[in-house]
């Protein structure tokens, strides 16, 4: 990677325009008029096309960051059924084989399902069903919960990226635009500095020169 800075003067002998440029390419180019100063950065047009969406992309999601399309909330919804559908295979699978076991071990045992102690044992396993379906119940609310959360989530990831983006190149471009400034100002200040000396040696010399004229003028 090469820098390279520039400048040109106008007819007052000061610089009226630097150039900085990175790789062969000249990336900020500053004037000034008068007191004012103008810098202008020059993007490449990978640089634009990302700058452009950044700021197209912002200014689309970030009004709506909070609202759900119809897209989405059927998204979530076919992700909760799933879950749901899910939740209920695992509850029959566990007791449904318990409920079958039980008749088939009092069938056996007493001819019949009729009595107290099948009861009692329906009654236990019923129960802990009833509970693993209210815990169902609260863990698809928690699943939803979860499914908002992560889509609001990456939203702003998303748009702390973009804004991420965008104040780097605010950044650069400010930085870039100060740097030749800058130098368009020390190099002008430099000139104006020797300009100066010049003057004033100058006028030393021609002091000296009368003082020599004098001193010659009173021997004659």
């Amino acid at each position: 990677m090469s820098k390279t800075t520039s400048n040109s003067q106008n007819n007052g002998n000061l610089y009226s325009s630097a150039t900085h440029s990175l790789n062969g390419q000249a990336k900020t180019s500053t004037h000034k008029i008068g007191s004012h100063v103008f810098s202008n950065y020059n993007m490449n047009p990978y640089e634009k096309s990302l700058y452009d969406y950044s700021q197209k992309t912002l200014s689309e999601i970030v009004p709506n960051v909070n609202v759900f399309s119809p897209e989405v909330q059927k998204q979530m919804q076919s992700q909760l059924d799933a879950y749901q559908k899910q939740g209920q295979r695992t509850i029959n699978e566990m007791y449904t084989p318990m409920l079958n076991s039980l008749k088939n071990d009092m069938a056996s045992r007493f001819g019949n399902i009729d009595n107290s102690m099948f009861l009692d044992k329906l009654s236990g396993i019923e129960n802990a069903r009833s509970n693993s379906v209210a815990q169902l119940a609260e863990d698809l609310i928690l699943k939803r919960n979860d499914l908002i959360n992560n889509e609001l989530s990456n939203r702003y990831n998303y748009i702390n990226l973009l804004n991420t983006l965008q104040n780097q190149y605010n950044s650069n471009i400010m930085d870039s635009g100060n740097y030749t400034a800058n130098l368009l100002n020390r190099n002008n200040s430099s000139n104006s500095n020797s300009s100066s000396q010049s003057s004033k040696s100058n006028g030393i010399s021609l002091n000296n020169l009368m003082s020599i004229v004098s001193l010659i003028g009173n021997m004659i």
